[in-house]
């Protein structure tokens, strides 16, 4: 099978199983509370992440890293898993999932607004365009559809989704920056991200009692939303002979997650969340066509300085 064949492959088994975690996240909320399931879930990630890099032969190369790269992963991991997740799973214990999902969906373009500051990029009027889209996107989500009555099923809950967008965005906008190999920085970050979750959970929660059920569900979380899922589209993107080849299937994610909330979760799919996601993935698209016109002028004006 040739390399694209094979990106193809990776990326649509990815896709797969990220449109499943929606439905997982929120049924596992119904017997553990968002604390116990990022405790659980994370620590099967971890064990995933610590099992890869022994098969890669990266075990040691993690530990004599200088010590300003372990300062970096204990800030990481504060944000990813420890703040981002917390954020987003209290979101899903007050949304339903239906809900939840788009609005954390629009991390890219949190990503754009955000990059204005922190990488001094300017918007443009397309940028804007996208950006106003995907915003309207979100209140029809948000509102159920009452635009005019401007009334929020959930105010808090859509806070917390549209706040988990944002973190993300600004954990990705720095995380490019590091460039430490991904799973190795990953498990670094997990490793003092679940120091982290164990305090929280003591404070504020209980260890979970063990029950086959409700583990399972934790588990599912761990392994396809943030381990195992992971190693497979990163794999994808290593194959392709072009990321963005890739990349776009991405947005099949929260569509196809729709249709497994539908018949997993028990949801009615409102028409307002159809329309709404609907925008939010117009605005996304239009703002990456964008992106990669500005890139292929960038590329031009440095072949003719050449």
């Amino acid at each position: 099978m040739k390399d694209q064949h094979k990106a193809y492959l990776y990326a649509g088994i990815s896709v797969l199983l990220w449109s499943t975690v929606a439905s997982a996240m929120k049924l596992s909320l119904v017997y553990l509370d968002f604390l116990q399931l990022l405790f659980l879930s994370v620590s099967v990630s971890l064990v995933v992440l610590f099992i890869v890099i022994v098969a890669q032969g990266k075990l040691k190369n993690v530990f004599k890293l200088p010590a300003k790269a372990y300062l970096r992963s204990a800030v990481f991991g504060l944000v990813n898993p420890f703040l981002y997740y917390i954020v987003l799973f209290k979101a899903y214990d007050l949304l339903p999932a239906q809900e939840a999902q788009p609005l954390n969906y629009t991390w890219p373009i949190m990503m754009t607004l955000l990059s204005i500051p922190i990488l001094g990029q300017k918007i443009n009027i397309q940028n804007f365009v996208a950006i106003l889209i995907s915003f309207i996107g979100v209140i029809t989500i948000s509102t159920g559809g009452d635009l005019l009555g401007f009334s929020f099923s959930n105010p808090y809950g859509a806070l917390l989704g549209i706040a988990s967008a944002v973190i993300w965005a600004l954990f990705w906008i720095y995380n490019i920056k590091d460039k430490r190999d991904e799973i190795s920085k990953l498990f670094l970050n997990f490793l003092f991200g679940i120091v982290y979750i164990s305090i929280a959970l003591a404070i504020f929660s209980d260890f979970p009692a063990f029950s086959t059920q409700h583990y399972l569900g934790a588990a599912y979380v761990g392994l396809f939303e943030m381990g195992v899922t992971f190693i497979i589209w990163s794999m994808a993107l290593k194959k392709s002979t072009h990321t963005a080849k890739v990349s776009r299937l991405i947005y099949l994610v929260p569509f196809l997650s729709l249709i497994v909330i539908y018949f997993t979760v028990g949801e009615e799919i409102l028409t307002s969340t159809l329309i709404g996601l609907g925008l939010i993935i117009g605005g996304l698209i239009f703002d990456n066509i964008n992106f990669v016109r500005l890139m292929e002028k960038v590329k031009r004006k440095k072949k003719l300085k050449v």
